[in-house]
């Protein structure tokens, strides 16, 4: 039998507003993607009503924590950390990186660069990195 436990260390994305959208979006992408949870502020709460104070979702597995910061900050997502996503197959990674790079930025188009089958890098409209990889 196996022993589930929480997994220790997860990816959190803060956003200013459209963490909700954020998440809808993402779970779209992958076939096994669910949100596990999700508190909203309330009237009395320093954020907006209804926004997410904080949702996990899980994407292929691999859990997320999302909120909307109630506090404006002077920074955002950066290309240095980034979300790796090993395709199965190219219809994958064609439909995966056509709906990321919609009203996003391309920092690497879709092609081969010699460390992989094919490859593609960009930042989604949201402004989180995503590297799409197809080996062999």
């Amino acid at each position: 039998m196996a022993i589930v436990t929480p997994q220790k260390i997860t990816t959190f994305l803060m956003f200013e507003g459209n963490a909700e959208e954020a998440m809808t979006f993402y779970l779209s992408l992958f076939d096994d993607a669910e949100v596990i949870s999700i508190t909203r502020y309330g009237a009395d709460a320093p954020g907006k009503e209804g926004s997410v104070h904080q949702a996990t979702f899980a994407l292929a597995g691999q859990r997320f924590i999302c909120i909307d910061s109630p506090a404006k900050h002077d920074f955002g997502f950066t290309p240095a950390i980034s979300l790796f996503v090993q395709c199965e197959n190219e219809a994958e990674i064609d439909r995966c990186y056509a709906a990321l790079a919609e009203r996003g930025t391309e920092l690497m188009p879709l092609g081969s660069y010699g460390f992989s089958t094919k490859f593609g890098w960009v930042n989604d409209r949201f402004g989180v990195s995503w590297q799409l990889n197809l080996p062999g």
